[in-house]
């Protein structure tokens, strides 16, 4: 009786080790995707224990804000991120799902070959490698640029000139005590590689409504999205709501793009945010990835979008987009093919019909 005991405290033990393990290498699957890759590795019987063992983890202080966070969110029995929907058989037709997400990352590996693809790296090669420092000055000075030369490098390298009222931004340079730089668009001149100026551009079948509803729809879901200028390099972001503390999140769309494009963006942004990239919330409305590395997280966010877009008629440059994150022939081990399909049904499902508000949690005294 004594060995079966020790038994299973090691038991306990490795399964502990294993979801450490799990959430240290960057990985954060949905709660089916974690049962059954438990199950493959311990045996059915750890579908009983699993509950107990992540609430033994969350108590003790071996896990960071960040991971306590995704394992709470796997437990809760209100959130639709649970593992316990998985016990109960709520699965996704996966099928379907990962053709649809092989074929767009299978083309996205061909166009990192093609010519217009390779015109747009070596653009972007172009520039010079700045100081993580002179990058955060940069971006105090504007939150929209993305890329920045000085005058000398604009022209002789891009062919471009400044603007007549061209502002500078100052960065710390070497032998010097400042270096001005300049943003792309207080340039112009030589036309720009096509995919750097469409990066975010959405066309085909058009119906209003879809951008009307997933507006609507995410306001319910207490996230706020805005409509301003950017830069041409930037299509948009997510973030949290620190403006408005009635507002969970916020989301800022480049105020020049068309509709079909503003809801490509806004596709991605929202996927962003409920694939659990920004953090989870009160009410448990997305789960909590923080983990995941910046590769993970963008080739989740695009994939969404492009199922999402492609389901309702539009094409976008998803494969230019993604090919720039795949660097061999599999993805990512901490990219969820459940999340993706689940947030991608979501998004749907709010673009093409009004949703139900969320329900909230009660506060706890």
């Amino acid at each position: 009786m004594i060995l079966l005991e020790s038994n299973a405290e090691q038991y306990k033990k490795d399964v502990k080790i294993y979801l450490l393990e799990m959430i240290r290498n960057n990985r954060q699957p949905s709660g089916a995707e974690l049962l059954d890759e438990i199950e493959l590795f311990f045996g059915w019987k750890v579908r009983w224990d699993v509950r107990k063992i992540i609430n033994d983890l969350i108590k003790s202080k071996t896990l960071t804000k960040i991971e306590k966070s995704y394992f709470i969110d796997l437990i809760d029995t209100e959130s639709e991120n649970s593992f316990i929907c998985a016990l109960g058989g709520q699965h996704n037709d996966k099928k379907n799902l990962k053709s649809t997400l092989d074929n767009l990352l299978g083309e996205g590996q061909r166009y990192r070959k093609s010519t217009e693809f390779l015109e747009m790296i070596e653009f972007m090669g172009k520039f010079r490698r700045y100081s993580p420092y002179n990058n955060m000055l940069v971006k105090i000075q504007n939150p929209h640029c993305t890329f920045y030369a000085t005058q000398y490098d604009w022209l002789n390298r891009f062919e471009r000139n400044l603007k007549e009222d061209a502002k500078p931004m100052l960065i710390l340079a070497p032998m010097h005590p400042v270096m001005l730089v300049y943003d792309l668009d207080e340039t112009e001149g030589k036309e720009l590689p096509k995919e750097l100026t469409d990066f975010a551009h959405f066309e085909g079948e058009w119906r209003p409504s879809l951008l009307t509803n997933l507006i609507q729809n995410a306001n319910k879901y207490l996230i706020r999205i805005d409509f301003k200028k950017h830069s041409s390099t930037s299509a948009g972001f997510a973030t949290l709501d620190r403006e408005n503390l009635s507002n969970k999140m916020r989301i800022s769309i480049h105020n020049k793009l068309d509709e079909p494009s503003r809801f490509g963006v806004l596709c991605h942004e929202l996927a962003h945010i409920f694939l659990g990239h920004l953090g989870s919330d009160h009410d448990r409305w997305w789960p909590s990835r923080q983990n995941l590395d910046h590769q993970s997280v963008e080739i989740e966010a695009e994939a969404v979008a492009y199922i999402v877009t492609q389901r309702l008629g539009l094409q976008g440059s998803s494969i230019s987009y993604l090919s720039s994150y795949l660097t061999g022939q599999n993805i990512a081990a901490g990219i969820s093919i459940d999340y993706i399909g689940k947030i991608a049904s979501k998004i749907e499902e709010m673009a093409v019909r009004r949703v139900e508000t969320p329900k909230r949690k009660k506060q706890s005294n």
